[in-house]
């Protein structure tokens, strides 16, 4: 019997590497899935409530077959899907946290024409500023 060519039996890993080829794998979604298997897992070590083990099961059951799965432009749509929503829920705190890194630096101004945030100079005194996004020029006084 050969293998590859060769008189050798393909090594285990070689096997797992052909098996997984043309399967979806792991993503950002995936992870959290994990994440949240694994925080039910230790709630349910202290609580112990049926529900809660359903739902780990139900979680791993989708988690393998996301991950096993074959249809990969589908399980990037949900990645995708899943994407935005996290930057939406994390956007406010990144930018919260950028404010407070530049508060001696720069002052953030939103736009009176399409309500985007900008990020100016801190000098004091009157100004003119474009908006980088709509072009709308407008006076800002900074203190």
């Amino acid at each position: 019997m050969r293998y590859n060519g060769y008189n050798r039996r393909p090594s285990f890993i070689e096997r797992i590497r052909r098996f997984m080829e043309g399967r979806y794998g792991r993503d950002e979604l995936g992870n959290f899935i994990l994440g949240v298997c694994i925080a039910l897992v230790l709630i349910n070590l202290f609580v112990e409530v049926l529900v809660i083990s359903i739902i780990e099961s139900a979680l791993l059951i989708y988690l393998i077959f996301r991950f096993m799965s074959r249809n990969i432009y589908k399980r990037q749509a949900e990645n995708r899907k899943f994407l935005k929503i996290k930057d939406k829920i994390k956007s406010p705190f990144v930018m919260a946290k950028n404010k407070w890194r530049d508060r001696k630096t720069h002052v953030y101004k939103k736009c009176p024409s399409c309500k985007s945030t900008l990020r100016l100079p801190k000098v004091k005194g009157e100004h003119t500023v474009k908006c980088v996004r709509c072009a709308h020029r407008f006076d800002i006084r900074i203190r």
